[in-house]
Order: C-alpha cells, then sequence, then structure tokens
C-alpha cells in the first residue's frame, strides 16, 4: 500500500468538502470590526477645595523726607546797631582792615552776606558819595527780616589792593593724623610804617572747612609765614579750601590759593 497518495487524497477531500449550501468556499479577507468602545463612566472632577485669599496688607507709605524751602531772596533788610560801637571792615571779619565805627542806634541797610558766616555786608556812602560798602557782625544788629534771605556777595567782592606789596606767591598744607591742617607760605614781611595799628596782623588767611557737615568760613590773623587749623573733617558736599594774603594799611596783597590736602574718611 502506497502510503503517500493518500495522505495527498485526504488533504484535498478535506480542502473540498462541500459547505451546507452546496456552493465551494472561497477563501475571503474578512474584515474584523473593533470592538464596540466601552464608555468610560463620568467620573465626577473634584473641585478645589476653596483656599482663603489673603487679603491684601497695607502697605506703610515711606515717610515723606521734609525738603528744604529755599528762603526767598531780597536786596536789603533794614537793621539798627545794638552795640556801642560795632566796627564796619573791608572784610567779613574782625581780622581785616577797619573803616569805621557805627553808633548804638544807628540805622544801616544790609544789602549782602557771606557764605558761611553771620557777616553782613552793610551799604555805606563816603564823602564824596561813592559807595564805600563794609562789613559787620550780624549779631550786634536788630535785624528786620532773615538775614538769610540777603544775597550771598563774598566771596565774590575784591578786597583793596596794596600798591606796595604782592603777597605770596606759593602756600602748602599739611594734615595731620589728628586731622589738623598746618598751612606755611612765602614770608612777604611788611615794614613797621605799614601797620593800620599795634593789633594788626600782617596775614589774612581764609578759610573753608568742614565742621559737622557744614562748611564754615572762618578767617584768620598771624605775623609768622604758618597757621594751624585744628578742624577740618570729611563729610562736606563742598572740599575744605583757603587763600592767604599779606595785610598792610592800604590794603593787600595776593592772594595765594591754599593746595588743601583732602580729608580722611572717617
Amino acid at each position: 500500500m502506497n502510503i503517500k497518495p493518500l495522505f495527498i487524497i485526504l488533504v484535498l477531500t478535506s480542502s473540498c468538502a462541500p459547505n451546507p449550501s452546496g456552493q465551494t468556499a472561497s477563501p475571503s479577507l474578512t474584515s474584523v470590526n473593533p470592538p464596540p468602545a466601552i464608555s468610560a463612566a463620568p467620573t465626577s472632577t473634584a473641585s478645589p477645595s476653596p483656599t482663603d485669599t489673603p487679603l491684601p496688607t497695607d502697605t506703610p507709605l515711606p515717610t515723606p523726607t521734609p525738603t528744604l524751602t529755599p528762603l526767598p531772596t531780597v536786596e536789603n533788610l533794614s537793621a539798627k546797631v545794638i552795640a556801642d560801637k560795632l566796627s564796619c571792615r573791608y572784610g567779613p571779619g574782625a581780622e581785616y582792615l577797619y573803616l569805621f565805627a557805627f553808633n548804638a542806634t544807628t540805622k544801616v541797610k544790609l544789602i549782602g552776606r557771606t557764605d558761611a558766616n553771620n557777616w553782613v555786608w552793610v551799604a555805606n556812602k563816603d564823602q564824596n558819595n561813592r559807595d564805600n560798602h563794609c562789613w559787620v557782625n550780624a549779631k550786634f544788629l536788630e535785624i528786620q527780616g532773615d538775614p538769610g534771605q540777603l544775597p550771598i556777595v563774598y566771596p565774590g567782592l575784591k578786597l583793596p589792593v596794596s600798591p606796595y606789596y604782592p603777597g605770596p606767591s606759593w602756600a602748602t598744607a599739611e594734615r595731620r593724623e589728628d586731622g589738623q591742617v598746618v598751612i606755611s607760605w612765602e614770608p612777604a614781611p611788611i615794614s613797621p610804617g605799614k601797620y593800620e595799628d599795634e593789633n594788626m596782623q600782617q596775614y589774612l588767611i581764609e578759610v573753608w572747612r568742614c565742621e559737622s557737615g557744614q562748611i564754615i568760613f572762618e578767617t584768620l590773623g598771624t605775623n609768622f609765614p604758618f597757621i594751624t587749623v585744628d578742624v577740618d573733617e570729611p563729610g562736606c558736599s563742598v572740599a575744605s579750601h583757603g587763600r592767604v594774603f599779606v595785610q598792610e594799611k592800604h590794603g593787600y596783597g595776593g592772594p595765594v590759593e591754599i593746595p588743601w590736602p583732602p580729608a580722611n574718611a572717617p
């Protein structure tokens, strides 16, 4: 018996068997429908838990920095002398040459001031009706108004010029560890006949120095070609400075500017 042909017949018979409808099934591709979508059950979305929104806090307003309102400038102020005799000088300080004196209760007109001390400029006429203004210390006056309203005229005005002495040609300055400033300059001695009186000093030093954050104008006098400024501190918006004149009874020689050493920072 030949087994191989039989195997073939059986296979063919099986593949050609009629279906119940009597038709021969032809192979075809069957489309497979996707499974019906399963609708997900709606889930309730949890609402966020209400949170307490912090109320806005009151932000403190910055404290306003007081601004200094500048005084309005006036052309002049009236004043009355309250000293028995009040010296009126060529410059704004007791070290300058003397011009004349006002008697008590004299009424005067103030037309200017310095930038950093309490001396004021007085309107005056000489015997020929020419301007001959001079300086007095405001503490010896009864002033109608605020002298701070007067215009600043010094520095800026020129002192009378000496016809005999040109003044020093150089000056130096050195700052010590304690803050003092030692100033020296070229000697320019004057003859004895050129002194106004026994109290006059032949050198006049003008200093703008810093103390407690304020610039202070100060005049110093000496008969020696050197002097010491005791206080000059850091902390002012304007740099300290100064100048040296030679002084004799007819006027002033110079000035020479002082090369001021910078203040030491604290």
